[in-house]
């Protein structure tokens, strides 16, 4: 993993926990909040995406918590099982990765670019992953801030067909 800065008290309270079954509720009313829809799209579609990765064997789904509180929701999912939806160029054995700071005292406090980080770490650890991306919005700057300040770098724009231009940044797996 590359050299990231974080705050030192934002990541000492930042863990992942394993997402289950019992977290769709929670998961599902801050999908609806109208600052997490604006950036992740339709709320039918990423419903989807979050039920598809909960209960694949090719998935890693986790609970953002902070100082021991559920705030966000995060995955990775090996990019091959999404099919053709995806961009020609994408590597195989690259994994995607999604999250989103639900929880408003939680946001703006740099717990995004950490929790990336993390879920980066566990994909490189328990896969065989070349490589993880993220999408994001053109419009959303700060997103795409918080994936740089995690270590990933611009790749393309690609057009996503349910939300329109989306930066694809990808972050290659440690050289040993």
């Amino acid at each position: 993993m590359e050299d990231t800065v974080f705050d030192d008290q934002v990541a000492a309270g930042c863990q992942l926990r394993l997402a289950t079954d019992n977290d769709w509720s929670m998961v599902r009313k801050w999908l609806r909040m109208p600052a997490v829809e604006k950036w992740l799209g339709p709320v039918s579609s990423t419903e989807a995406e979050v039920i598809r990765a909960l209960g694949a064997n090719h998935s890693i789904a986790r609970i953002i918590e902070w100082h021991g509180k559920p705030v966000g929701y995060a995955h990775a999912v090996d990019a091959m099982t999404w099919g053709d939806a995806l961009p020609e160029n994408l590597e195989a054995g690259t994994w995607d990765m999604d999250l989103f700071i639900a929880e408003p005292a939680a946001r703006g406090c740099g717990l995004g670019p950490v929790a990336l980080a993390e879920l980066r770490s566990e994909v490189f650890a328990t896969t065989l992953a070349t490589a993880v991306c993220v999408f994001t919005s053109v419009e959303n700057e700060l997103a795409v801030r918080a994936y740089e300040k995690a270590g990933f770098r611009w790749s393309a724009i690609w057009q996503d067909p349910i939300s329109g231009p989306m930066w694809l940044l990808i972050s290659d797996r440690p050289q040993v």
